[in-house]
């Protein structure tokens, strides 16, 4: 399989979304709202989750499952308000030392006219910042698209997981090829030029575990599993070196 197949597969309307692995994963989950500066993202939904008792904090771009929705979630584009409520929701579960989890499935932040001047860039950067010195561990799991910054200020994380068939990339396919080309009819020449796969992402480095999704229920099952079995060991390290371990990890790149 081609990386542009894979990329075909990422954006497939048939995946499901991230509320469909908060309501497969986790044991319950209460949504909270806003980000007490200008408004609410449906883009993004964000809470607090339990799993085998243990309370998470949870962060998913949702992208929505027909039409209908996904002109109400943007497309899984978040605006500025999306990574702040993101952020809030991040400092409230560092506050209360509940580890977070977050599920990444955006082609990149929206680069509207109006998210451009409510500050989408400082509102990435703010959450960069943030996550990396966050005193709480965080994993984030790539279940689609994982796009530019607009993934990344979701997955400055302690591990990063990734399904078979998504993606992570500073660039989509098509942007690539039409930048260094000025060509969009070379998207598939783009996609292998920039290892996008999460096979690539594996063997780069950039992600710990590639989670096969043939069957989505077993994928659900072992990210449970995963979960419960990482974030315990995580929550037991020291501050300083979970900190540590985190800058190592994004330093070796």
């Amino acid at each position: 399989m081609s990386a542009y197949d894979k990329v075909m597969l990422a954006r497939s309307k048939g995946r499901p979304t991230g509320t469909s692995f908060i309501e497969n994963v986790f044991d319950s989950f209460i949504e909270l709202h806003g980000d007490r500066r200008f408004g609410d993202d449906p883009a993004v939904v964000g809470g607090i989750a339990t799993l085998d008792d243990i309370p998470v904090t949870v962060i998913a771009i949702e992208k929505g499952i027909d039409t209908k929705e996904r002109l109400k979630r943007n497309f899984g584009m978040p605006n500025p308000e999306g990574y702040r409520k993101a952020l809030r929701l991040m400092k409230q579960a560092e506050k209360f030392r509940r580890p977070v989890v977050c599920l990444v499935d955006t082609s990149g932040a929206y680069c509207g006219l109006g998210a451009e001047e409510r500050g989408q860039g400082q509102a990435i950067a703010e959450n960069l910042t943030e996550l990396s010195a966050l005193t709480v561990p965080v994993v984030s799991i790539l279940i689609g698209e994982g796009g530019s910054g607009g993934a990344l200020a979701l997955a400055l994380a302690d591990r990063i997981w990734i399904l078979e068939n998504a993606i992570y990339s500073v660039i989509s396919p098509e942007g690539c090829a039409s930048i260094l080309w000025k060509d969009a009819k070379r998207v598939k020449d783009a996609a292998e030029c920039l290892k996008l796969t999460a096979q690539d992402m594996q063997e780069l480095g950039v992600v710990e575990q590639v989670i096969p999704e043939e069957d989505i229920s077993a994928a659900y099952a072992q990210i449970r599993s995963m979960l419960s079995e990482e974030l315990p060991g995580l929550m037991s390290l020291p501050v300083k070196e979970l900190l540590g371990a985190r800058y190592e990890r994004f330093r070796r790149f």
